[in-house]
C-alpha cells in the first residue's frame, strides 16, 4: 500500500514537470500594450516572429491598450502563469504603481506582478515639431512656450505614459507649461503631430526617425546622457544645460510572477536567440534601433534603478486631472 502512495505521489509531481518539459504547445500570445505604431509595436513583432524559431510554436502579438498600457499590462500581470501570455513592455510599466495610488486610483499591478525575461531596447526619447512649423531650435520652442504659456500643446501615449513623463521632465526643468493631450498609444500620438493637431511630441527615435528623414518632422533635442548615433547633430538636453533631463524609453519582455521556473528559462533562451537573429538584426537597423538585450538577472538590475528614477520624476509631476 506505501508502495503504491508513494507511486502515485510521484507521479502527480512528475506531471506538472513533463508538462513544463512539453512546453509550449500551442500558441504563444504577446501582449503590447498599446496600439500599432509604437515602439512595443516596432519592437514586439519582429522580435515574435524570431522567438518562433526556437520556441516552434506561433508568438502571435495582440495589441491591447488603453490608460496609458496599464490596460494590457494589468491584463498580463493577471494571466495565468503558464507562460502562454507573455508581455512586451516598456518603461511606463514602472509609473502606474506610483501615479495610480497619488491620484487616489487603485494600484492596478505591482512590479512585483512579473518575472522580467530580457530587456531588448533602450533609447532616449527625442523632442520633435512639425518640419514645416516655427520651431528650428529648441530656443525658438522654449521662447514661444514662455511667450504663451498653456497654448503649446503636445501629444502622448496616455496620461503618466513615457511620453508625458518624458515632456514634463523637460517643461519643468525649462519653466515652462504647456498643454497636454494624451492619445491611446505611441502610434496615435505621432499622428497627431503629422495631422497638425499638437504642436510637440516627445518620442522614440523608432517611431519618429522615418518621419525625420522623410522630411515630415524635425528633431529638436534629445533626452540621452550623450548624442544619439543616428542623430549626431542633435543636442541633449544636458548639454543645453538641463542636467536632470534625462529619460529613455526601453523595451522589455515578461512573464506572470509565478510562471515556472522552466518556462521562464524557455522564455529567456527565446528572446537570446531572437536578438541574434539576422532577421531580428535587420529589422531594428531599418528603423535605426540598437539593440540593448540584457538577460533576466541584469535587467532585474536595470528596472530597479529605472524605477527608483521615474518614480522621483513622477512624484515632480505631482497629480494630474485627466482632461
Amino acid at each position: 500500500m506505501h508502495k503504491v502512495l508513494i507511486a502515485a505521489a510521484i507521479a502527480l509531481v512528475a506531471f506538472p514537470a513533463q508538462a513544463q518539459d512539453a512546453w509550449p504547445t500551442k500558441p504563444i500570445s504577446m501582449i503590447a500594450p498599446f496600439p500599432p505604431g509604437g515602439v512595443a509595436d516596432i519592437v514586439g513583432r519582429p522580435l515574435a516572429a524570431s522567438m518562433e524559431k526556437t520556441l516552434k510554436q506561433p508568438v502571435l502579438v495582440v495589441n491591447r491598450s488603453g490608460a496609458g498600457g496599464a490596460v494590457g499590462t494589468t491584463a498580463v500581470a493577471k494571466a495565468a502563469p503558464d507562460g502562454y501570455t507573455i508581455l512586451m513592455s516598456l518603461s511606463s510599466i514602472s509609473i502606474f504603481p506610483v501615479s495610480d495610488p497619488m491620484n487616489g486610483k487603485p494600484v492596478p499591478y505591482q512590479l512585483t506582478d512579473f518575472a522580467p525575461i530580457a530587456l531588448v531596447t533602450a533609447d532616449p526619447t527625442v523632442l520633435v515639431v512639425a518640419a514645416d512649423g516655427p520651431y528650428k531650435t529648441i530656443q525658438d520652442f522654449i521662447a514661444s512656450a514662455k511667450a504663451y504659456p498653456n497654448q503649446m500643446n503636445y501629444s502622448s501615449s496616455g496620461v503618466y505614459g513615457t511620453l508625458h513623463v518624458a515632456m514634463e521632465m523637460f517643461a519643468n526643468a525649462a519653466g515652462i507649461k504647456m498643454f497636454h493631450i494624451p492619445y491611446q498609444g505611441g502610434g496615435p500620438a505621432v499622428a497627431a503631430l503629422l495631422g497638425g493637431q499638437v504642436h510637440a511630441l516627445a518620442s522614440g527615435p523608432a517611431a519618429a526617425i522615418a518621419q525625420i528623414k522623410g522630411g515630415k518632422m524635425r528633431a529638436l533635442a534629445g533626452w540621452g546622457d550623450k548624442r544619439l548615433p543616428l542623430m549626431p547633430e542633435l543636442p541633449t538636453f544636458k548639454e543645453l544645460g538641463y542636467k536632470d533631463v534625462e529619460f529613455y524609453i526601453w523595451s522589455g519582455v515578461f512573464a506572470p510572477a509565478a510562471t515556472p521556473a522552466p518556462i521562464v528559462n524557455r522564455l529567456r533562451e527565446a528572446v537570446r536567440a531572437a536578438v541574434n537573429d539576422p532577421q531580428f538584426k535587420g529589422a531594428m537597423e531599418k528603423v535605426q534601433t540598437p539593440i540593448s538585450y540584457l538577460d533576466a538577472p541584469e535587467f532585474r538590475g536595470f528596472l530597479a534603478a529605472d524605477a527608483a528614477r521615474l518614480k522621483v520624476a513622477v512624484e515632480k509631476i505631482g497629480k494630474v486631472e485627466e482632461k
